[in-house]
């Protein structure tokens, strides 16, 4: 089988395995909730091949710092198929582990020439840390006061993920920047609508769960398909301008007219 092939096929498994996995996520039995430790293990080691199996992948810039950030990804995943709350804090500390890795990739190709603080992302960020991450550890400490500083140190790493991705350097390809900045933000709709549903929305129908996934799932396709398309990098370049030919200087060297 060809490595597009392959691509294709772990790439359709991805997204249906996927939705079996995000339906199940919503549904209200146990037997749902055990079928999920087939399906939910599975996903990123699929979204792992799916970049893996790109063409011109090892050219990515982004390509490590993706895969291992899929890697803790699949940590959290399977840790948060149980219940309590150190299950949660440990799953929590993988995915922190996965935006580390995120961070890493995209601050290696940032835009230097602007700093973080000026970018529009960036004061999103700052915003979305100083405005959710004190509610979010407020909720957390009403539940166990040992996650509030977990769940407040998470929400600062994925606010400056969030904050790098939407700096990267203009010659990546378009496409990166633009499927690294959406994913990025699914991952903040993700997170936040799951922080509400553990701490603050106790009665929320259960297929919140469903759409909890989907964003997430959203996500980390969107960061892989990111750094998958960066595979081919063409830095922006001022045109060529033809040289005008200098008149030759007069002065020392140069030849007298010759006289008729």
């Amino acid at each position: 089988m060809t490595g597009a092939r392959v691509r294709a096929a772990a790439l359709g498994g991805f997204l249906a395995v996927g939705a079996i996995d995000a339906w199940l996520a919503g549904a209200a039995k146990a037997t749902a909730h055990r079928a999920r430790w087939l399906t939910k293990p599975m996903l990123m080691p699929l979204l792992a091949t799916t970049l893996l199996t790109r063409p011109g992948i090892k050219d990515s810039p982004m390509r490590d710092s993706t895969l291992v950030a899929e890697a803790a990804g699949w940590v959290g995943d399977v840790i948060l198929l149980n219940d309590g709350t150190v299950a949660f804090a440990a799953g929590a500390g993988a995915f922190g582990v996965g935006h580390a890795a995120y961070i890493w990739g995209l601050r290696a190709n940032r835009r230097i020439e602007r700093p973080l603080k000026r970018a529009p992302s960036g004061r999103v960020a700052m915003a979305l840390t100083l405005g959710a991450g004190p509610m979010m550890a407020v909720g957390a400490a009403r539940e166990d006061p040992a996650l509030s500083p977990a769940v407040a140190a998470y929400v600062g790493l994925l606010s400056t993920m969030f904050a790098c991705a939407g700096n990267l350097r203009t010659d990546l390809p378009t496409r990166t920047r633009r499927l690294t900045s959406i994913g990025a933000a699914a991952f903040v709709a993700s997170d936040s609508l799951l922080a509400t549903r553990q701490f603050w929305w106790r009665s929320a129908p259960a297929r919140v769960e469903s759409v909890v996934m989907i964003a997430y799932l959203l996500a980390q396709l969107l960061l892989s398909e990111g750094a998958a398309a960066a595979t081919r990098q063409t830095p922006n370049r001022e045109p060529s301008r033809p040289i005008a030919a200098s008149p030759e200087p007069s002065g020392l060297g140069s030849q007298p007219p010759a006289e008729s």
